[in-house]
C-alpha cells in the first residue's frame, strides 16, 4: 500500500502539473512525469477548488461581521457625542 501525499505535497504536485500545461504539456503527458493518474488529478483538483470555495465563503461572513461591528462602532460614537454634548449644555 502506497503512503497517502500530504496537503502540501498534493498543492506542489498540481503546481508543477499547471506549470507543465501552461508550458504547452499535454495532461496525460504532465501526470505521466508527476506520477499520478487521470483520476486522480481531477480528484485533487476538485477538493483544492472546494477548499478554495470555502474560505470564500469564510471571507465573505467575515466581511459581512466586519461591516456590522463597524455600524456597531458608528453607533456607540454617536450615542457618546450625544451624551457628552447634553452634559456640557447642563448646568
Amino acid at each position: 500500500m502506497r503512503n497517502r501525499r500530504t496537503p502540501e505535497q498534493v498543492a506542489r504536485l498540481l503546481g508543477e502539473i499547471q506549470a507543465d500545461l501552461d508550458a504547452g504539456m499535454t495532461v496525460e503527458l504532465a501526470l505521466r512525469k508527476a506520477g499520478i493518474a487521470l483520476t486522480t488529478y481531477y480528484r485533487w483538483k476538485d477538493h483544492q477548488a472546494n477548499k478554495l470555495s470555502l474560505e470564500k465563503v469564510r471571507i465573505r461572513e467575515l466581511e459581512l461581521e466586519v461591516d456590522r461591528l463597524k455600524h456597531l462602532v458608528a453607533e456607540l460614537a454617536l450615542d457618546r457625542r450625544m451624551l457628552q454634548e447634553a452634559l456640557k449644555k447642563k448646568p
